[in-house]
């Protein structure tokens, strides 16, 4: 009985020791990937960090407008960066700039319609401060050819096309305005100009002074009269 306890106990801390020699073991693995992750970080850092300035080259400052090279106007906003480096300005809305560089560095000009440009500071300069003026030429992107239609497909075009009421020319319409009917109605709705209201109003008068003193003649029974009605009326 009490060599089964034995082996029993034996039995259990073997066990004991096997998990923890895996655990052991386990922890060894996690915390070498959080080792390599940590360098692997640390290298990208290091490689991401610009380069810094040499300071075995001569320092130069860089002044200048950056013009249209067709125009020669003003491009404002222009970048002006160093190549190989993070490093650069913008230029002022009236196209001034200034910056900061090293002797062989390369600058960069890029603007939106613009090709990008670019300026070497020689190593031959002997001046601490220079002027530039640099120039830009316009990006001109040429499309092929495109034909805009109004209608998606030829046979909508042509039922519309057959269905588009066009409208009278001058001639048609000068025909229409001068038909007899047409002219007849007009004439009736017309009123009298000065010269038939003048006769009017004459006539009125000379009749009123013709019956002065005595009753106007009524031509309701005057056989001439009604002639002269009826001629008027056939004639309308």
């Amino acid at each position: 009985m009490r060599q089964n306890t034995v082996i029993y106990r034996l039995h259990k801390y073997a066990m004991i020791t096997h998990k923890f020699v895996n655990l052991t073991r386990m922890m060894k693995r996690r915390s070498f990937w959080v080792m390599a992750l940590f360098l692997m970080s640390f290298t990208s850092a290091i490689a991401q960090v610009p380069a810094s300035p040499d300071s075995t080259k001569r320092v130069v400052q860089v002044s200048g407008m950056t013009i249209d090279a067709d125009s020669l106007f003003p491009i404002p906003f222009v970048a002006v960066v160093i190549k190989g480096t993070s490093r650069g300005v913008y230029s002022t809305g009236t196209g001034y700039f200034s910056i900061v560089a090293q002797e062989t560095d390369t600058l960069e000009f890029f603007s939106l319609g613009y090709k990008t440009s670019t300026f070497i500071l020689k190593d031959t300069f002997t001046v601490s401060q220079m002027n530039l003026v640099q120039t830009l030429k316009m990006d001109t992107v040429l499309l092929s050819e495109m034909v805009v239609y109004p209608w998606p497909s030829r046979e909508k075009f042509k039922s519309a096309f057959l269905a588009l009421d066009i409208p009278n020319d001058d001639l048609e319409r000068a025909r229409i305005n001068l038909a007899q009917q047409r002219m007849i109605a007009a004439a009736t709705n017309v009123s009298a100009d000065g010269q038939g209201a003048y006769r009017a109003q004459m006539q009125q008068r000379t009749d009123k002074s013709y019956y002065a003193g005595q009753y106007q003649p009524n031509n309701l029974l005057n056989p001439v009269a009604w002639s002269k009605f009826i001629q008027s009326m056939r004639k309308q």
